[in-house]
């Protein structure tokens, strides 16, 4: 995680609220990686579901699972459980599904370990995320519901 001092901690938390979209996708990916994002996380969840551009919510999604830790998971999912526009959940969905670092074993097991603790989180909304994105990455035998395959 990136170490933000007082003073760039501010600064990304004004430039989160610039009519620029460039400037805000640059404030969610710093208040992304910063080592303080429990202080910020108010911020990212309105840079995740940003209402003037979709960039943003994409740059800050992506930022927050480069994290690679359960809390920068959360962020998405709580965020993509409250997305209210096709834009909204298209974005965050990219960035849930096209993460390059899940088609390797040690990120497919990560992925799979955040979202199995996720799936118990306290937000119903999370929990819900994560139950649904485990359900999508089981074997095709457990899908057509053949339990005979899936024990071979």
């Amino acid at each position: 995680m990136a170490p933000l001092d007082d003073q760039e901690l501010r600064g990304a938390i004004q430039n989160a609220g610039s009519p620029e979209w460039s400037v805000r996708a640059a404030a969610g990916r710093q208040l992304a990686v910063s080592d303080r994002i429990g202080e910020v996380a108010d911020v990212i969840r309105r840079l995740l579901l940003d209402a003037r551009d979709t960039a943003v919510i994409q740059e800050t999604a992506e930022a927050l699972l480069e994290r690679k830790d359960t809390l920068g998971m959360r962020l998405v999912l709580l965020a993509y459980s409250r997305a209210v526009s096709n834009d909204d959940v298209d974005h965050l969905g990219a960035a849930l599904d096209c993460d390059p670092e899940w088609m390797t074993t040690e990120g497919a097991d990560r992925l799979i370990k955040q979202l199995r603790e996720l799936a118990t989180d306290q937000d119903v909304g999370v929990r819900e995320e994560a139950q649904q994105v485990l359900a999508r990455l089981r074997p095709r035998e457990e899908w057509v519901g053949d339990p005979a395959r899936a024990e071979r």
